[in-house]
């Protein structure tokens, strides 16, 4: 408690000791003990609704313990009691911060309380004094003392509370970010303190299936502000409140890190559900058009999910403003070997390359389109002619001005493929390409 509330509350309660009544008032209200904590106790629920819905068996009773508390310690202080650190407060605001009751409905009740103590110590006062001058100064005394104790316990209260939720959250955090590491780099399955945190946190229960996202700015220098990666987090996870998909995410690697898992099927004699990867893609999408997301495939346990953040961190690097939601089930072979190899295959295209994207570039792309749907088309000339809505003839002035450039004549299957494997190499094609 800061100086301010010692020192104010230790001056009303100075005026309020001088004053002749109080004695008959402190054995006023010791009479009525039982009665005032009852009022409190109905006051404070009839007015806050927290208290009476919330479905925490403790709320109650801590509630009822807590108004005797207070009603203890006035008494205590009327009859002549030195000013405490008030840690019966700090306790109580430190157990409702840890059962997640509201701090509002918390500070809510100490004002209830202000008004209850006010009431019943001015009908003790009242009843004791005949003066009227007396009386007014008497209760601007009462006034000034419930209305600083009030002020106190309210300023103690929000502190501890607010300090509990800080350490909490630090604790839920590192606990979090051990869970991660632990299922995203692997584990011993040996090691009898990994299994049991996996089983107590339900990562063990065969029925579920496990899918991996991954997050990031479309500008990636964004993810090392911590904050604008912290919200980015935040934001993910407000998508999927209202889900029953559960979720553990964090911001790992300057990216943002998402465990997703939900029940396979209910019982073996019921149906899978849908791909977890499946259903998650189009609420991903509401991230934002400055997000870019990439997603693994479903694995049916905790020693595959190193695996699926592989394929997740693959799909990321994937994706573009053009599909900022990748699925790794939409990548190619042709994409993920070319990806892969990286600079390196681009150092050893063969000589035509050059000159071949060029011609398509200014073509528009028409070379690489015309591979592309005459190998979509099963090497039929009609139908990537339909496909693309031009006349087969020029089709084959296409394919015949690709042999001119490369040497390659893309009507054979194995020209065509080489051809289809260097076009993928082009700026314009680093796309996902969707049949």
């Amino acid at each position: 408690m800061s100086n301010y509330h010692i020192n104010a509350l230790g001056e009303a309660l100075r005026l309020l000791s001088n004053s002749p009544f109080l004695p008959a008032a402190v054995n006023h209200l010791r009479k009525n003990t039982a009665t005032i904590n009852t009022d409190l106790h109905q006051s404070v629920v009839a007015e806050i609704p927290a208290f009476s819905q919330s479905h925490n068996p403790d709320v109650l009773p801590d509630l009822a313990r807590h108004s005797d508390q207070h009603t203890f310690e006035i008494l205590r202080l009327l009859s002549g009691g030195q000013l405490s650190e008030f840690a019966f407060v700090r306790k109580h605001a430190q157990r409702r911060a840890g059962q997640r009751f509201p701090l509002e409905a918390l500070l809510h009740a100490y004002r209830c309380g202000h008004k209850t103590f006010s009431r019943w110590l001015r009908e003790a006062a009242l009843a004791t004094l005949s003066s009227p001058d007396e009386a007014r100064q008497v209760v601007t005394a009462i006034a000034d003392f419930t209305l600083e104790y009030t002020d106190a316990i309210s300023t103690i209260a929000a502190k501890a509370y607010v300090a509990q939720v800080r350490l909490l959250a630090d604790v839920a955090g590192d606990q979090r970010a051990e869970l991660l590491t632990l299922l995203l780099d692997g584990y011993d399955e040996s090691d009898g303190r990994i299994e049991k945190m996996l089983r107590n946190t339900g990562y063990l229960d065969r029925r579920h299936s496990f899918c991996v996202v991954l997050a990031q700015s479309v500008d990636p220098a964004e993810m090392f502000n911590s904050i604008r990666a912290r919200r980015l987090a935040e934001t993910i996870d407000k998508i999927f409140s209202g889900s029953r998909t559960r979720r553990l995410i964090d911001v790992r690697d300057n990216k943002v890190t998402i465990v997703f898992s939900d029940i396979r099927r209910t019982s073996g004699w019921t149906s899978p559900h849908t791909e977890l990867a499946e259903r998650l893609s189009p609420k991903l999408c509401l991230a934002g058009n400055a997000v870019l997301i990439g997603v693994s495939n479903d694995v049916p346990s905790t020693s595959q999910i190193p695996a699926a953040y592989r394929q997740a961190l693959l799909a990321l690097e994937l994706a573009n403003l053009t599909h900022r939601v990748i699925r790794f089930s939409e990548l190619s072979t042709q994409q993920l070997m070319l990806h892969l190899a990286g600079e390196e295959f681009q150092r050893l295209l063969p000589a035509w390359a050059n000159q071949f994207f060029m011609i398509d570039e200014k073509s528009g792309g028409a070379l690489s389109k015309t591979l592309h749907a005459y190998a979509n088309a099963d090497m039929n000339t009609l139908k990537a002619a339909e496909y693309l809505s031009v006349h087969p003839n020029t089709i084959y002035s296409r394919f015949q001005k690709i042999l001119d450039i490369t040497g390659l004549q893309p009507r054979h299957y194995h020209a065509l493929t080489e051809l289809l494997i260097v076009s993928y190499c082009q700026p314009q094609a680093k796309t996902i390409e969707h049949k």
